[in-house]
C-alpha cells in the first residue's frame, strides 16, 4: 500500500486550478486511491460569498468530498493560524481514511502554512486589544509608522491600510518575537514527507482579458444582489471578507461611492495587480510542476509508482 500524499494545485486567479484539481482527483481514483479537496482560497471560507469568489458550486464537484468551503461567517475573521490548524485537520483525516489530500488555492500564505513548518508565534490578548484600541483611536498610519521603525522588513511587507495585520505585527514584537511579515521561511521544511505541487499558469497576455472578462461575468451574474444579502449579514462591518476584492468594490457600488463601471473597472485592475502577486509567490516554489490546466492531462501529472496502486 502506497502512503497518502498531500497534493497542492497553486496558482493565478483565473488560471483554472479549480478545473484541474477535480481531474487530479479523478485520475487519482482511476488508478486506484481516492481524493478529496481541501480549499485553501482565504474568501472561500466564507458562508454565502460565492459569485465573487468562483466558488465551484455543489452540484459540479463530482461528487468528490470538499472540505473548508463556507467554514466561516462574513463576521468572522479568518486568520492564518486557525487556517493551517483546520487545515492540516482536514487533511490527517482524508489520509486516515486512505485517500490523498488536494490543497487547492491561491491565498500564498494560507497554502505555505499548510504545505511548510509555519510556526505561529503566541497570541497575547491583552496587548492585541490595547492595540485594537489604539487602532479604532489613532488609526492605522499611526501604527504602521512605529512598525516601520521597529521592523522595517516587516512593514515593507504589509499593506499600510491593513490595521489587522500591523497589529497582529506589532503584537508579535511585544513579545519579544519576531514576525515573518507574510514571507516564507529562508528554508522552508515541507510539513508532509509526500508532497507533490502543481502550479497552473497562463501567459499574462492572455490571462489579462480573461480576468477581465471574469469580473464583468461576475457582475452580469449577479454580484451585486450577493453583496446586498451578504450586507445584511454584517459584510459591511468585516475587517477581513468586506475588504476582499470584489466585494468592497461592489458595497461602494451599494453605497454610490462607486458607479457600476468605477466598480468593475477598480475590481479588474486590483484582480490584475492580485494575480501578478501570485506568481510571484508560487515561483519561489522550487518543487512545483508548472502546467497550463486549459490543455493538461491530469493523469500525466501521476508519478509512475500511481499506476495501478491500490
Amino acid at each position: 500500500m502506497i502512503a497518502p500524499a498531500l497534493w497542492a494545485v497553486v496558482g493565478a486567479t483565473g488560471t483554472g486550478k479549480t478545473s484541474l484539481s477535480l481531474d487530479l482527483a479523478e485520475a487519482l481514483a482511476a488508478s486506484g486511491r481516492p481524493a478529496e479537496i481541501v480549499n485553501a482560497d482565504a474568501m472561500q471560507l466564507y458562508r454565502g460569498m460565492d459569485i465573487g469568489t468562483a466558488k465551484i458550486p455543489l452540484a459540479e464537484r463530482r461528487g468528490i468530498p470538499h472540505h473548508l468551503f463556507d467554514a466561516l461567517a462574513v463576521t468572522d475573521d479568518a486568520a492564518v493560524a486557525w487556517f493551517q490548524d483546520a487545515a492540516r485537520t482536514a487533511i490527517r483525516e482524508i489520509h486516515g481514511r486512505g485517500a490523498d489530500a488536494i490543497l487547492v488555492g491561491g491565498s500564498g500564505l494560507y497554502v505555505s502554512s499548510v504545505l511548510w513548518d509555519f510556526r505561529f508565534p503566541p497570541r497575547d490578548e491583552a496587548v492585541r486589544e490595547r492595540l485594537e484600541a489604539e487602532l479604532a483611536h489613532s488609526g492605522a498610519g499611526v501604527l504602521f509608522a512605529r512598525l516601520r521603525q521597529a521592523d522595517p522588513d516587516a512593514a515593507a511587507r504589509i499593506d499600510p491600510r491593513n490595521g489587522r495585520r500591523v497589529v497582529r505585527a506589532l503584537e508579535v514584537l511585544e513579545q519579544g518575537g519576531e514576525t515573518h511579515g507574510g514571507a516564507l521561511p529562508a528554508a522552508p521544511e515541507p510539513w508532509h514527507p509526500l508532497t507533490r505541487i502543481v502550479a497552473t499558469r497562463v501567459e499574462r497576455e492572455q490571462l489579462v482579458p480573461l480576468l477581465d472578462a471574469r469580473v464583468e461575468a461576475m457582475w452580469a451574474a449577479g454580484l451585486i444582489d450577493e453583496v446586498e444579502a451578504l450586507r445584511a449579514e454584517g459584510l459591511e462591518r468585516s475587517t477581513t471578507a468586506g475588504r476582499a476584492i470584489g466585494y468592497a468594490q461592489a458595497l461602494a457600488q451599494l453605497r454610490g461611492d462607486l458607479s457600476r463601471d468605477d466598480a468593475v473597472a477598480e475590481t479588474q485592475a486590483l484582480t490584475r495587480r492580485y494575480a501578478r502577486r501570485q506568481v510571484s509567490w508560487f515561483r519561489r516554489y522550487a518543487q512545483a510542476r508548472w502546467v497550463d490546466a486549459r490543455s493538461t492531462d491530469a493523469a500525466t501529472l501521476l508519478p509512475a509508482d500511481r499506476a495501478g496502486a491500490s
